[in-house]
């Protein structure tokens, strides 16, 4: 019986990952455009740093619950793999968030780490992905900008773990 259900929660799991991604986008670029939602937000530019990964994921979750426990309403296995995929996009996010404003040389999945260069460049209307740059491509704000610079290579080198986790 367990086995019968593996490929649905696959299925719902990598849903929710891509999902999540698109999400966090939209979330990013509706920041920017709206003064009442985006307050906070601004701060975050002000002080150009995150929260360390564990209240970045926190923020994730807190923000998503209900979302993230919709589907267990189609199936237990629906809804236990839209959960996980929740769930690890929101960790990988609060880290690649994380890592992206304090060793954003080290993020390797990106040709350039979207989130550093929104901000060193101040482009409010560019470059909003988080984890990925997927929808900055699909959605036509990805602005290529000079990377890595001096400022980044003469950075000294630092572990992939090596970030404020609190």
């Amino acid at each position: 019986m367990l086995m019968a259900q593996i490929p649905t929660l696959l299925i719902w799991f990598i849903a929710a990952l891509i999902f999540s991604s698109l999400v966090e986008y939209w979330i990013h670029r509706l920041m920017h455009a709206s003064e009442r939602i985006g307050a906070r937000h601004r701060d975050h530019h002000r002080r150009n740093e995150g929260q360390g990964v564990l209240w970045e994921f926190w923020d994730y979750v807190r923000g998503s619950f209900i979302a993230m426990c919709l589907p267990f309403l189609v199936s237990i296995a629906a809804g236990m793999g839209w959960f996980l995929g929740a769930l690890v996009y929101a960790a990988f996010s609060a880290y690649a968030h994380q890592l992206q404003h304090e060793n954003p040389t080290k993020c390797f999945w990106m040709k350039m780490p979207v989130h550093y260069v929104h901000h060193k460049y101040g482009l409010w209307e560019h470059n909003f992905g988080l984890g990925v740059d997927w929808w900055d491509h699909i959605f036509g704000t990805y602005k290529p900008m000079p990377w890595p610079t001096a400022a980044e290579t003469s950075q000294p080198d630092r572990g992939y773990l090596q970030l404020r986790w609190w």
